[in-house]
């Protein structure tokens, strides 16, 4: 993974001259055997199209999903009031809930409720489950075990968070390691206020790891000997990972152990993080330092850390608003398609990504379809299987792929020189039917700004670009060509769009 040095705000600085941190071993988590042991798909990402079949209605502003590994087939739904509701493919949606703590949730406001779930790793011996909610009467977020055997409520950890409603987090996830992980936003408003990001001695901002199935002293929980900030002076040794601005969905992959983070942007940036095992420990995601690959704030930039890069941005100009942080496939209908395929999508366009490592220290990218509107939270069932929902009007939806034949061929070639290059574009239509009336969308490399193009009408708006027919080459027959290019200029990344749609459909790159 691509790593900078960058800056570090002096108050971290200050703590770690204070204390060591603890000798970590190479990789503190041990990551399962897989359930799917099989190679990692190699069809092209334009080749697969996402789908999505609604398979309930009637949830209440559903928030996340979890599966218990008991062998039911059951999926629980958060619903953001406070309810937990039941679904299984044969029954479909139990009108009951199965679990209701509304009168210790606030729901005030968009963003609070009850946020996330996560069933015990011995869930069918002790029937516990975890929450993460914002509590009455003031919206700390707050964490805490359900036993459904008794519908005894205990509270394990809180953190304040009154000033504003936003940026809550809620993610919960049990870790290949057996330990609880749980994300909390920077405290919301905008712009970072309490410039908690690159704190370190409060919960906001982070990913935390515990351990629930002991408690420590006057804790209801255990701090992991591991963690990467016990022992350091001031720090909250509960922590994991920091930088994060609302780190809303995040998962790990059952096959290496690996955590993929959606964190949801300040406006210009969205981004995905994928860390793997090792280099999970102490990760500075960069927020408010930066937004996605770029400096938002250079005030807590003082000093020197190496921030992790992350793996995916994307910016507004798409016509989203909020990443949706997803899964990495691992279940087996479509395993021949999407095996090792992370798949996410966004609050607003409903794009569904898709994120592939290339073997070379990048990853492959591009949008394969569509989700219901304003979905939530993706979940999977016990053997991998994808699901999402959304959240108005409130519906469950199971998620299908597809093979298909491309429609668009994209060849580019390059030529740069010092701060300038140029691009020639070589558009095809694979299909069998003709394209009558065209636009080609994708995005620049960082730094990019289009000064002249020709063959087309181009439009660049921050670094997505949408290139439109000329008058007088909108029609391409099955088989034919056109040819586009743009003189641009550059900051030093000169490298060329790799995602690109003709028309709403992905494109194949190259011969």
């Amino acid at each position: 993974m691509l790593k900078r040095r960058w800056a570090i705000p002096l108050l971290i600085a200050s703590l770690l001259s204070l204390s060591t941190l603890p000798a970590a071993s190479a990789s503190p988590l041990e990551p399962p055997r897989p359930a799917d042991t099989g190679a990692e798909s190699s069809v092209p990402l334009p080749e697969i199209a996402a789908h999505t079949t609604q398979v309930a209605s009637g949830l209440k502003r559903p928030t996340a999903i979890a599966a218990p590994d008991d062998g039911s087939g059951r999926l629980f739904i958060t619903e953001k009031r406070g309810t937990v509701r039941v679904y299984h493919p044969d029954t479909g949606l139990a009108q009951t809930p199965l679990i209701d703590i509304t009168a210790a949730v606030d729901e005030s406001g968009n963003e609070r409720g009850l946020l996330g779930i996560a069933t015990a790793p011995d869930f069918l011996d002790s029937r516990e489950v975890y929450l993460a909610y914002t509590a009455l009467p003031d919206g700390a977020v707050t964490l805490a075990r359900y036993d459904l055997d008794d519908a005894s409520l205990k509270v394990l950890l809180s953190q304040e968070h009154a000033t504003y409603s936003n940026h809550n987090g809620g993610q919960l996830a049990f870790g290949p390691d057996g330990h609880l992980y749980w994300s909390i936003g920077d405290g919301g408003g905008s712009g970072d206020p309490f410039d908690s990001g690159q704190r370190v001695d409060t919960l906001l901002g982070k990913i935390l790891r515990i351990d629930v199935s002991r408690s420590c002293g006057d804790l209801a929980y255990c701090v992991p000997g591991d963690n990467p900030f016990v022992g350091v002076a001031g720090a909250r040794p509960e922590i994991w990972t920091y930088g994060l601005r609302n780190p809303w969905r995040f998962s790990f992959d059952p096959a290496d152990g690996s955590l993929w983070i959606g964190d949801v942007g300040q406006g210009r940036w969205e981004e995905i993080d994928r860390l793997r095992p090792a280099e999970q420990p102490g990760a500075n995601l960069g927020w408010s330092c930066r937004e996605g690959l770029v400096v938002f704030d250079e005030a807590q930039c003082g000093g020197g850390a190496e921030l992790t890069d992350p793996v995916f941005t994307y910016s507004p100009r798409t016509g989203s608003c909020a990443v949706i942080g997803g899964q990495v496939y691992r279940g087996k209908q479509f395993a021949d398609l999407v095996r090792g395929t992370y798949i996410a999508t966004d609050y607003c366009s409903s794009t569904v990504w898709a994120l592939r490592d290339d073997g070379a220290g990048g990853y492959l990218q591009a949008e394969i379809g569509q989700t219901p509107t304003q979905v939530t939270a993706f979940g999977a069932t016990s053997e991998g299987e994808l699901y999402v929902v959304n959240d108005l009007p409130g519906g469950l939806h199971r998620v299908s792929f597809e093979r298909v034949a491309p429609t668009c061929r994209i060849t580019q070639t390059a030529n740069a020189w010092g701060g300038g290059l140029t691009a020639n574009l070589t558009l095809t239509n694979t299909g069998t039917t003709p394209v009558s009336g065209w636009k080609l969308v994708f995005p620049l490399a960082l730094g990019q700004t289009i000064i002249s193009d020709w063959n087309t009408d181009l439009v660049q708006n921050d670094d997505m670009v949408t290139a439109a027919n000329a008058a007088y080459n909108g029609t391409i027959a099955p088989g034919d060509s056109v040819e586009i290019g743009y003189l641009a200029n550059h900051t030093g990344d000169t490298s060329a769009p790799e995602r690109l749609t003709l028309n709403g459909h992905a494109c194949t790159i190259g011969d």
